[in-house]
């Protein structure tokens, strides 16, 4: 068992709760409110740790509200560790409407970062021993563009093996600039970073290009309820989604990853690694809010999908 490093550069505290109508200029009275720890590393790093592995989160974080996020991994008992920032890190809102099961999500853009606050997460990339390392989630204002291509670099002179899962300039600038183990877009994230809608075809092709490009040895593209898609140098991977009840689509991609990269820490490969975590961004959805997979129905998902034949096809 090898451990997992995750880096959250723009954490959060994610609320949740729930309320019969939202409507607007009248006060919306909620329930069932519930904080939990939130930005995609941190949520990585929990899905590896729900599931068995060993994963350390480091995160920037400042102000109360990094205070309430540090004592909340805690809680959860995550290996984690904060790097202080002047500004406060962020809180999102997620509010259920229960008269049309509609999500309505309030994510605010974060704190800026200076540049003297990023160099301990370059340090801490260079000098971990893990053989993973993760950055997940989106760069924070004022963030140079290329920091995750660096640490992409440093990871890689070090053996390791680095994964990105991020969007806009971020995802454009390291896929451009360094050579990635893994990058998870979702279709959507895939589509920007191609700048055009993308059909089937589309998706495989733009998929394989960044592997023959030499940007990444593996892409895995997320299509929600149309399944997932892997691209490598053994060819294109695509597997149809597996069918739950959807409560929530928050936390899929992250149970994805997380489920995926401990799979592969474990040293299955990463077609079965993959599996795995379509059966985690499954379990994910089944639940409420925030909340992640859980390992039981992770493992009862993927093995239901594997005895029933849903393997997908290689081409």
């Amino acid at each position: 068992m090898k451990s997992i490093l995750t880096i959250t550069l723009n954490p959060a505290v994610d609320i949740s709760s729930e309320t019969e109508t939202v409507r607007p200029v009248r006060k919306v009275r909620t329930s069932n409110v519930r904080y939990d720890p939130g930005g995609g590393g941190i949520n990585v790093a929990r899905v590896i740790t729900a599931l068995g592995g060993e994963a350390e989160a480091y995160f920037l974080a400042g102000g109360e509200t990094g205070s309430l996020l540090t004592r909340l991994l805690q809680a959860e008992g995550i290996a984690s560790h904060f790097i202080p920032i002047q500004g406060q890190t962020r809180i999102s809102f997620m509010v259920r409407e229960r008269s049309t099961g509609l999500e309505y999500r309030f994510v605010p853009e974060g704190p800026p970062v200076q540049p003297r606050e990023l160099e301990p997460c370059l340090d801490l990339v260079a000098s971990h021993k893990g053989q993973y390392v993760i950055a997940s989630g989106s760069l924070p204002t004022d963030a140079p563009p290329d920091i995750y291509a660096r640490m992409a670099k440093l990871t890689s002179a070090r053996g390791a093996k680095f994964i990105l899962d991020s969007s806009g300039i971020g995802l454009q600038t390291t896929l451009k600039q360094s050579r990635l183990y893994l990058v998870k877009p979702s279709l959507g994230e895939l589509e920007q970073f191609v700048d055009r809608k993308l059909d089937e075809a589309g998706v495989r092709q733009a998929a394989s290009d960044i592997v023959a490009s030499g940007a990444a040895d593996l892409v895995a593209i997320t299509m929600g309820v149309d399944g997932a898609l892997l691209a490598s140098a053994r060819g294109v991977l695509r597997v149809p989604a597996i069918h739950v009840r959807v409560r929530s689509a928050l936390g899929a991609g992250d149970s994805f990853l997380g489920a995926m990269v401990w799979a592969l820490s474990e040293g299955r490969t990463p077609e079965k690694a993959f599996r795995l975590g379509i059966a985690a961004g499954a379990a994910a959805v089944m639940k409420p809010g925030f909340e992640l997979c859980r390992r039981e129905e992770v493992l009862a998902l993927n093995a239901a999908a594997l005895s029933a034949g849903s393997e997908g096809q290689t081409r």
